[in-house]
Protein backbone atom coordinates (compact mmCIF):
# COMPACT_ATOMS: atom_id res chain seq x y z
CA UNK A 1 0.00 0.00 0.00
CA UNK A 2 1.09 3.56 -0.70
CA UNK A 3 1.26 6.26 2.17
CA UNK A 4 0.74 9.72 0.58
CA UNK A 5 2.06 10.99 4.33
CA UNK A 6 4.94 12.93 4.91
CA UNK A 7 4.68 13.52 1.08
CA UNK A 8 7.08 16.70 1.19
CA UNK A 9 9.87 14.90 2.83
CA UNK A 10 9.46 11.78 0.46
CA UNK A 11 9.32 14.41 -2.54
CA UNK A 12 12.75 15.74 -1.43
CA UNK A 13 14.25 12.33 -0.57
CA UNK A 14 13.28 11.97 -4.53
CA UNK A 15 14.87 15.30 -5.54
CA UNK A 16 18.06 14.99 -3.14
CA UNK A 17 18.86 11.49 -4.61
CA UNK A 18 18.37 12.13 -8.70
CA UNK A 19 19.94 15.64 -8.10
CA UNK A 20 22.45 15.43 -5.72
CA UNK A 21 23.51 11.72 -5.37
CA UNK A 22 22.40 11.15 -9.22
CA UNK A 23 24.62 14.40 -9.87
CA UNK A 24 27.30 12.20 -8.97
CA UNK A 25 26.37 8.95 -10.82
CA UNK A 26 29.05 8.79 -12.92
CA UNK A 27 31.61 8.05 -9.89
CA UNK A 28 29.24 5.17 -9.03
CA UNK A 29 29.19 4.06 -12.76
CA UNK A 30 32.83 4.91 -13.38
CA UNK A 31 35.02 5.03 -10.32
CA UNK A 32 38.27 4.70 -12.54
CA UNK A 33 37.52 8.49 -13.89
CA UNK A 34 36.78 9.70 -9.99
CA UNK A 35 39.74 7.82 -8.97
CA UNK A 36 42.14 9.34 -11.85
CA UNK A 37 40.90 13.20 -10.40
CA UNK A 38 41.96 12.37 -6.30
CA UNK A 39 45.52 12.42 -5.14
CA UNK A 40 47.35 8.99 -5.01
CA UNK A 41 48.44 8.93 -1.58
CA UNK A 42 50.07 6.38 0.41
CA UNK A 43 46.81 4.99 1.96
CA UNK A 44 44.48 4.98 -1.52
CA UNK A 45 43.34 1.98 -2.70
CA UNK A 46 43.13 0.07 -6.20
CA UNK A 47 39.59 1.74 -8.24
CA UNK A 48 37.78 -1.15 -8.22
CA UNK A 49 37.37 -0.24 -4.48
CA UNK A 50 34.93 2.46 -5.81
CA UNK A 51 32.86 -0.16 -6.84
CA UNK A 52 31.36 -0.40 -3.78
CA UNK A 53 29.73 2.94 -4.53
CA UNK A 54 27.31 1.37 -7.29
CA UNK A 55 25.80 -0.63 -5.39
CA UNK A 56 25.31 2.09 -2.20
CA UNK A 57 23.56 3.85 -5.50
CA UNK A 58 21.52 1.16 -6.46
CA UNK A 59 20.52 -0.05 -2.94
CA UNK A 60 19.60 3.74 -2.09
CA UNK A 61 17.37 4.08 -4.95
CA UNK A 62 15.25 1.04 -3.25
CA UNK A 63 15.13 3.07 -0.23
CA UNK A 64 13.76 5.95 -1.89
CA UNK A 65 10.63 3.69 -3.73
CA UNK A 66 10.09 1.62 -0.67
CA UNK A 67 9.41 4.89 1.24
CA UNK A 68 5.86 4.99 -0.34
CA UNK A 69 5.08 1.56 1.18
CA UNK A 70 3.74 1.58 4.69
CA UNK A 71 6.55 -0.58 6.22
CA UNK A 72 8.96 2.30 4.61
CA UNK A 73 7.71 5.48 6.10
CA UNK A 74 7.89 3.94 9.28
CA UNK A 75 11.28 3.39 8.96
CA UNK A 76 12.56 6.17 6.14
CA UNK A 77 10.33 8.92 6.53
CA UNK A 78 9.47 8.66 10.80
CA UNK A 79 12.96 7.00 12.01
CA UNK A 80 15.55 8.95 8.73
CA UNK A 81 13.56 11.48 8.40
CA UNK A 82 15.66 14.46 6.90
CA UNK A 83 18.99 13.32 7.66
CA UNK A 84 18.43 11.56 4.27
CA UNK A 85 18.85 14.83 2.39
CA UNK A 86 21.12 16.26 4.36
CA UNK A 87 23.69 13.37 3.71
CA UNK A 88 22.96 13.35 0.28
CA UNK A 89 23.78 16.76 -0.09
CA UNK A 90 27.20 16.39 2.07
CA UNK A 91 28.27 13.36 0.37
CA UNK A 92 27.44 15.25 -2.91
CA UNK A 93 29.73 18.60 -1.36
CA UNK A 94 32.55 15.82 -0.14
CA UNK A 95 32.53 14.18 -4.34
CA UNK A 96 32.73 17.74 -5.93
CA UNK A 97 35.66 18.84 -3.87
CA UNK A 98 37.19 15.78 -3.59
CA UNK A 99 37.54 15.52 -7.45
CA UNK A 100 38.04 18.99 -8.11
CA UNK A 101 40.95 19.03 -6.30
CA UNK A 102 39.56 21.12 -2.56
CA UNK A 103 41.13 18.54 -0.63
CA UNK A 104 41.63 20.41 2.92
CA UNK A 105 37.22 21.68 2.47
CA UNK A 106 36.86 17.54 1.24
CA UNK A 107 38.52 16.32 4.42
CA UNK A 108 35.82 18.52 6.28
CA UNK A 109 32.85 17.50 4.43
CA UNK A 110 34.12 13.58 4.76
CA UNK A 111 34.16 14.25 8.69
CA UNK A 112 30.17 15.83 7.92
CA UNK A 113 29.51 13.10 5.66
CA UNK A 114 30.81 10.50 8.83
CA UNK A 115 28.54 12.77 11.26
CA UNK A 116 25.29 12.31 9.28
CA UNK A 117 26.12 8.50 8.40
CA UNK A 118 26.81 8.00 11.93
CA UNK A 119 23.54 9.36 13.21
CA UNK A 120 21.55 8.00 10.53
CA UNK A 121 23.15 4.45 11.54
CA UNK A 122 22.26 4.84 14.80
CA UNK A 123 18.59 5.74 14.36
CA UNK A 124 18.32 2.31 11.99
CA UNK A 125 20.24 0.01 14.63
CA UNK A 126 18.46 1.49 17.48
CA UNK A 127 15.10 1.94 17.00
CA UNK A 128 14.44 0.32 14.09
CA UNK A 129 14.94 -3.71 13.67
CA UNK A 130 15.04 -5.27 10.85
CA UNK A 131 12.37 -7.87 11.06
CA UNK A 132 11.30 -7.63 7.55
CA UNK A 133 12.97 -8.62 4.10
CA UNK A 134 12.63 -4.82 2.54
CA UNK A 135 13.89 -3.42 5.80
CA UNK A 136 17.29 -5.16 5.63
CA UNK A 137 17.35 -4.57 1.94
CA UNK A 138 16.82 -1.23 1.33
CA UNK A 139 17.38 0.18 4.85
CA UNK A 140 19.86 -1.50 6.64
CA UNK A 141 22.34 -3.17 4.39
CA UNK A 142 22.62 0.23 2.43
CA UNK A 143 23.02 2.69 5.38
CA UNK A 144 25.68 -0.35 6.80
CA UNK A 145 27.83 -0.22 3.91
CA UNK A 146 27.74 3.68 4.12
CA UNK A 147 28.78 3.25 7.60
CA UNK A 148 31.79 1.46 7.38
CA UNK A 149 32.52 3.09 3.90
CA UNK A 150 32.16 6.63 5.51
CA UNK A 151 34.62 6.13 7.93
CA UNK A 152 37.50 4.79 4.68
CA UNK A 153 36.53 8.37 2.73
CA UNK A 154 38.00 10.38 6.59
CA UNK A 155 40.63 8.65 5.99
CA UNK A 156 41.08 8.86 2.35
CA UNK A 157 40.35 12.56 2.40
CA UNK A 158 42.79 13.49 5.68
CA UNK A 159 45.57 12.01 3.45
CA UNK A 160 44.76 13.60 0.04
CA UNK A 161 44.52 16.65 2.16
CA UNK A 162 47.91 16.18 4.63
CA UNK A 163 49.77 13.47 3.25
CA UNK A 164 52.30 12.63 0.52
CA UNK A 165 51.33 11.59 -2.70
CA UNK A 166 53.36 8.20 -4.17
CA UNK A 167 55.46 10.17 -6.20
CA UNK A 168 57.28 11.04 -2.63
CA UNK A 169 59.74 8.70 -1.25
CA UNK A 170 57.58 8.51 1.97
CA UNK A 171 59.53 8.99 5.59
CA UNK A 172 59.27 7.46 8.93
CA UNK A 173 56.44 9.43 9.75
CA UNK A 174 54.28 8.63 6.49
CA UNK A 175 54.72 5.08 6.99
CA UNK A 176 53.83 5.29 10.89
CA UNK A 177 51.52 6.97 10.26
CA UNK A 178 49.88 4.70 7.44
CA UNK A 179 50.05 1.92 9.86
CA UNK A 180 48.25 3.47 12.54
CA UNK A 181 45.48 4.46 9.76
CA UNK A 182 45.35 0.92 9.08
CA UNK A 183 44.92 -0.27 12.74
CA UNK A 184 42.25 2.23 12.98
CA UNK A 185 40.44 0.78 10.38
CA UNK A 186 40.47 -3.25 11.52
CA UNK A 187 39.99 -1.87 15.17
CA UNK A 188 36.78 -0.39 13.84
CA UNK A 189 35.74 -3.25 11.76
CA UNK A 190 35.86 -5.01 14.76
CA UNK A 191 34.03 -2.57 16.68
CA UNK A 192 31.20 -3.01 14.32
CA UNK A 193 31.68 -6.82 14.79
CA UNK A 194 31.09 -6.56 18.35
CA UNK A 195 28.23 -3.67 17.81
CA UNK A 196 25.65 -6.18 18.87
CA UNK A 197 25.09 -9.68 19.49
CA UNK A 198 25.14 -10.30 15.96
CA UNK A 199 27.66 -8.20 14.62
CA UNK A 200 27.61 -5.59 11.62
CA UNK A 201 29.08 -7.68 8.78
CA UNK A 202 28.29 -4.73 5.88
CA UNK A 203 29.98 -2.35 8.09
CA UNK A 204 33.02 -4.56 8.98
CA UNK A 205 32.55 -5.85 5.08
CA UNK A 206 32.80 -2.55 3.52
CA UNK A 207 36.16 -1.46 5.94
CA UNK A 208 37.65 -5.23 4.68
CA UNK A 209 37.42 -4.58 1.38
CA UNK A 210 39.15 -0.88 0.98
CA UNK A 211 42.06 -2.55 3.18
CA UNK A 212 42.22 -5.01 0.52
CA UNK A 213 42.35 -2.23 -2.15
CA UNK A 214 44.63 -0.58 -0.24
CA UNK A 215 47.50 -3.56 -0.46
CA UNK A 216 46.62 -4.55 -3.80
CA UNK A 217 47.48 -0.76 -4.63
CA UNK A 218 50.27 0.05 -2.46
CA UNK A 219 53.53 -1.46 -4.01
CA UNK A 220 56.36 0.28 -2.61
CA UNK A 221 57.00 0.61 0.31
CA UNK A 222 56.99 -2.66 1.35
CA UNK A 223 56.40 -1.63 5.06
CA UNK A 224 52.84 -0.09 3.63
CA UNK A 225 51.67 -2.84 1.52
CA UNK A 226 51.96 -5.48 3.73
CA UNK A 227 50.79 -3.86 6.75
CA UNK A 228 47.85 -3.04 4.91
CA UNK A 229 47.74 -6.86 3.97
CA UNK A 230 47.90 -7.90 7.62
CA UNK A 231 45.35 -5.51 8.95
CA UNK A 232 43.01 -6.34 6.12
CA UNK A 233 43.61 -10.12 7.79
CA UNK A 234 42.09 -8.93 10.95
CA UNK A 235 39.38 -7.41 9.50
CA UNK A 236 38.44 -10.22 7.87
CA UNK A 237 38.04 -12.12 10.78
CA UNK A 238 35.53 -9.41 12.25
CA UNK A 239 33.57 -9.59 8.69
CA UNK A 240 33.66 -14.00 9.77
CA UNK A 241 32.16 -12.69 13.19
CA UNK A 242 29.50 -10.87 11.64
CA UNK A 243 28.47 -13.56 9.10
CA UNK A 244 28.34 -16.27 11.88
CA UNK A 245 26.23 -13.55 13.98
CA UNK A 246 23.90 -13.15 11.09
CA UNK A 247 23.63 -16.84 10.40
CA UNK A 248 22.56 -17.44 14.20
CA UNK A 249 20.22 -14.68 14.11
CA UNK A 250 18.86 -16.04 10.70
CA UNK A 251 18.77 -19.45 12.87
CA UNK A 252 16.93 -18.39 15.50
CA UNK A 253 14.61 -16.23 13.32
CA UNK A 254 13.62 -19.36 11.34
CA UNK A 255 12.89 -21.67 15.28
CA UNK A 256 10.69 -18.81 16.35
CA UNK A 257 8.46 -19.01 13.25
CA UNK A 258 8.10 -22.57 13.38
CA UNK A 259 7.18 -22.45 16.67
CA UNK A 260 4.55 -20.05 15.99
CA UNK A 261 3.79 -22.41 13.78
CA UNK A 262 3.20 -25.54 15.54
CA UNK A 263 1.70 -23.85 18.47
CA UNK A 264 -1.78 -23.95 16.88
CA UNK A 265 -1.50 -27.83 16.57
CA UNK A 266 -0.17 -28.55 19.86
CA UNK A 267 -3.13 -26.63 21.49
CA UNK A 268 -5.68 -28.21 19.03
CA UNK A 269 -4.38 -31.21 20.20
CA UNK A 270 -4.56 -30.95 23.98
Amino acid sequence: MVRTEGLLLKIVNVVTYFLFLGSNIWSAASPQRFYSNGRDTYVHPDPWVWYIWSLIHVLLLGTIIYQFTDKGHETVVKGINWRFPLFAVLIAIWASTYSSGHYIVAFIFSLLVSSASTHIYYRVKRYHDSGHIADELFVHVPFSLIQGWSTVLVVISVFAAFGLTRDHRPGIWTKVLAFLVFLFLAATSWGYAFYSKEGDLLAAAAISWSLLGIYTHQRHPAFIRYSALAFFIVSLFAVLKGAYGLLAKRRKFQGVVADEERQPILGGSS
